[in-house]
């Protein structure tokens, strides 16, 4: 019987998997898809794939790491050893993304301080651009590390390796049970706010306004899957080494279910602030809604500051709730993210926890220090871009395939998981896992292989793509072979050492 660590309550659990699930691209990414994808009718695509992928894949994810009681190369490994590599390809895209992520947070803590006396000036653009990012000319220009942004890096570090320094109860579940009602907090506030101002009505209306013509395009589809796969930390190894930590009779359905909508009500929840926000915007301009609406870096770094630069009291404050809301929603999402290979290292090297985090966190902590130079910005987007849609995304496709078609393990996961859970699920799951998910997740990679070959992203230099982005998918898949050929002690992949952990009910 092995001595692993538990979670100390099934709402420890919980919070930690809605802090990793909820991240960023619940407040920058989700308002803005679903606008840009019929509005309203945005949300029946969104709920059919949260209902066939999300919650599927997560009951998927949830048994595996319950069931075999180990990160996710050796989860996939005790299954089958020919599985093992597909633990290590998602362990390596979750460490790709560690080290830009870990960026991304810097920034927002230091605007949490500018946002204090809007420092950011007349020009949002040209001061994230020009003044804090020092942006160089060209892509692939390293340039020196920019201090403004290192500064924070250095905070943002500090936390995460010192929460995973204590571990699972003492550590992860108790930073969680403070980050996600302090995020959940300020982004209330956030929302009451916003639904005050002038102009809000106009917001909201043009974000839930629902196009129907846009129901039946296949783009719509795909990108409610994309938003559901890509929101709900699903395919890089996080849910699988989070659910290892269960005590045994755990309640895996409920547990996917409550995850799943809960982050969904926090994209919800986000929709409804930023585009009130927006719409006060527009309507101090006297412009569209349209004509404004942005996504990702942009919405929070750009068109934010612009909008608190005419914010009616206490811009300041609002500000600070604004960025510190992407502070705490980054970490948990972080945390998350660095803990997958810290667990890796250690089921497979036999390393103290305090060695893996040594090893795995600081290794991220200096790679992140290339997104924070002078040419930074250019590498992030480039690396974000291909480890989620020919990392994420292919590995998702893979993993689904290779468990339902090739394994034949649908059986044994849905009978281990409806043994601990209160409710059963039935043929829907199968119907879902072995052949839903795999047929849109298969036709996104395509649309988005041939739309790649046909042009660069954003027009990036051919060389630069090559080695920043394409590059940095392919490494990842690498190292997932590499690290699978090393081999395992015997008694780590035998039943006995997993299968009789007990624990009490959460």
């Amino acid at each position: 019987m092995e001595n692993r660590e538990q979670w100390g309550t099934r709402a420890g659990f919980i919070l930690a998997a809605v802090g990793s699930a909820v991240g960023l691209g619940n407040i920058w990414r989700f308002p803005y898809v679903a606008f840009e994808n019929g509005g309203g009718a945005f949300f029946i695509p969104y709920l059919f794939a949260l209902l066939t992928a999300g919650i599927p894949l997560l009951i998927m994810e949830f048994t595996l790491g319950h069931k075999y009681r180990g990160s996710a190369p050796l989860s996939y490994a005790r299954m089958n050893k020919k599985a093992e590599w597909l633990g290590w390809w998602q362990v390596a895209i979750a460490f790709v993304i560690s080290t830009y992520y870990a960026v991304i947070i810097a920034w927002a803590i230091a605007y949490t301080y500018f946002a204090i006396g809007q420092q950011w000036g007349d020009a949002p653009s040209d001061f994230l651009y020009g003044e804090y990012l020092q942006l160089s000319e060209a892509p692939g220009q390293i340039g020196s590390l920019v201090p403004s942004v290192f500064i924070p890096l250095i905070l943002v570090w500090v936390i995460t390796l010192g929460v995973l320094f204590k571990g699972v109860k003492k550590g992860i579940e108790k930073a969680n049970r403070i980050f996600i009602p302090v995020l959940l907090i300020m982004f209330l506030i956030i929302v009451v706010r916003a639904l005050t101002l002038d102009g809000a009505a106009l917001g909201l209306e043009t974000f839930f306004k629902p196009n129907w013509s846009e129901i039946m395009s296949p783009s719509v589809w795909v990108a409610a899957y994309g938003q559901i796969f890509f929101s709900l930390s699903i395919a890089f190894a996080i849910m699988v080494t989070y659910a290892s930590y269960l005590p045994r009779k755990a309640d895996i359905n409920n547990n996917a279910f409550i995850a799943a909508f809960s982050n969904s009500s926090v994209e919800l929840l986000a929709g409804f602030g930023v585009f009130a926000t927006l719409g006060f915007m527009a309507t101090t301009q006297g412009v569209a809604v349209e004509e404004i609406a942005a996504g990702g870096i942009g919405l929070a770094f750009m068109v934010f500051p612009e909008i608190l630069n005419s914010f009616p009291g206490l811009n300041g404050l609002f500000g600070f709730l604004f960025f510190g809301s992407l502070v705490f929603a980054g970490l948990s999402s972080l945390i998350s993210i660095v803990e997958t290979f810290v667990a890796g290292v250690q089921d497979k090297f036999k390393v103290s926890r305090t060695k893996a985090v040594v090893i795995g966190g600081g290794l991220s902590a200096l790679i992140s220090l290339l997104f924070a130079t002078q040419g930074g910005l250019y590498f992030l987007d480039a690396a974000d871009y291909f480890i989620n849609t020919f990392g994420i995304a292919l590995a998702g496709l893979v993993s689904v395939v290779t468990v339902s078609w090739f394994l034949k393990e649908l059986k044994p996961l849905q009978d281990h998981a409806n043994t601990t859970s209160d409710f059963r699920t039935g043929l829907w799951w199968k119907i879902c896992i072995g052949i839903i998910t795999p047929l849109v997740l298969g036709y996104m990679f395509v649309l988005n292989l041939i739309e790649n070959l046909k042009a660069n992203y954003e027009g990036y230099p051919t060389s630069f793509v090559l080695y920043s982005g394409w590059g940095v998918a392919l490494a990842a898949l690498i190292i997932g072979f590499i690290f699978a050929a090393m081999k395992w002690d015997k008694k780590d992949l035998d039943a006995s050492t997993y299968s009789k952990d007990e624990g009490e009910d959460v």
